[in-house]
């Protein structure tokens, strides 16, 4: 497969990358790693009449420390957020995550973290040629009026298939977005717009520059199941966060759980996390329930269209809570031993 013509643009710095983008707005398209666009490219998914490389921008590339903040430049190698160890001891989820994103030469040569989060949801309805899509009436998000992942659905449900989008929400991160003359700070929660067609809430315009993560007195933790250990998405992952009681230090005072690649956006599961409020860290049964809570609050986001059986992938939500708290409890515990 061929990619369709386009114009390539390679500006030096990103205030020359906001100027092209506020000019030409919808007909342009950002390429860092490429590993996503190329692909759609190919597929005849998306057909920008501009692409903007961010090829020479390495002032958008760095994790630093700055006011007990984690700081990710967008355009950082997902490779240097699996090498560092500032990641590791800080925002371990991300570091778990980040490992298990496509395969080594994607994470070396081209995956970005930026990237990464802002990946098309996927959904293997639509995720296909040019030529197998026109055997048949075109879904929501290829412009049609009809969702085979759903039935009688009045919107697309693509599926958000992001590793390191679910740990950095489990992280509580927040995303800097740039334009031509602003700038602003999201929360990953509101990040998310629950439309599979255009997944994200950015505006004309807009580049992510950076990522923000609070530094915690917490441990965190990544699992995810797919079918192959390297290349292949995930068809249910969990991130979640575990803070223990200032006071009474084998309890919880503090928990986040995130489930991802189950509906249009991450699945933050407010009601799951509180349920472990005051529970001891080695209480199991607490975290089997947790688990039960992610499984049933995130089962009726499930459609088919990540090529797996649905009544498997809601039952595999409860594995991956179940041992993502675990470990997350194990690491408190043995740090205060």
């Amino acid at each position: 497969m061929r990619l369709p013509r386009f114009e390539y643009m390679e500006p030096d710095n990103y205030e020359g990358v906001l100027d092209l983008l506020a000019t030409h707005k919808d007909d342009a398209k950002i390429l860092a790693g490429g590993t996503d666009l190329l692909v759609r490219m190919k597929k005849g998914l998306v057909k920008p009449k501009i692409i903007i490389s961010l090829k020479s921008l390495k002032e958008l590339s760095y994790i630093k420390k700055e006011d007990n903040m984690i700081k990710i430049g967008a355009k950082t190698p997902i490779a240097d957020v699996i090498a560092s160890d500032f990641i590791k001891t800080s925002a371990f989820a991300l570091s778990e995550a980040c490992e298990k994103i496509g395969a080594v030469s994607i994470q070396h040569y081209r995956g970005t973290i930026g990237g990464n989060i802002l990946q098309d949801n996927r959904c293997i309805h639509y995720n296909q040629s040019d030529f197998h899509r026109s055997g048949r009436q075109l879904c929501h998000k290829d412009g049609g009026k009809i969702c085979y992942a759903r039935d009688a659905s009045d919107r697309c449900n693509s599926t958000c298939q992001s590793d390191g989008a679910v740990a950095l929400m489990a992280l509580g991160a927040k995303l800097v977005l740039i334009s031509k003359g602003s700038e602003r700070i999201v929360e990953f929660e509101n990040f998310y717009t629950n439309d599979g067609i255009t997944p994200f809430a950015m505006e004309p315009g807009e580049l992510l520059k950076e990522i923000i993560i609070p530094i915690q007195d917490a441990k965190t933790s990544y699992k995810r199941l797919a079918f192959r250990s390297a290349i292949d998405y995930p068809i249910v992952c969990a991130g979640v966060l575990l803070k223990s009681s200032a006071d009474k230090k084998e309890d919880i005072a503090h928990a986040r759980i995130v489930v991802g690649a189950m509906g249009r956006a991450p699945l933050f599961l407010a009601k799951a996390a509180s349920s472990l409020k005051g529970k001891n860290l080695g209480d199991i049964d607490a975290f089997e329930n947790a688990a039960g809570i992610s499984r049933d609050s995130a089962s009726p986001f499930a459609v088919d269209n990540v090529g797996a059986n649905l009544e498997y992938r809601c039952d595999m939500v409860f594995q991956m809570v179940f041992q993502a708290l675990k470990r997350a409890a194990q690491a408190i515990i043995a740090e205060k031993e």
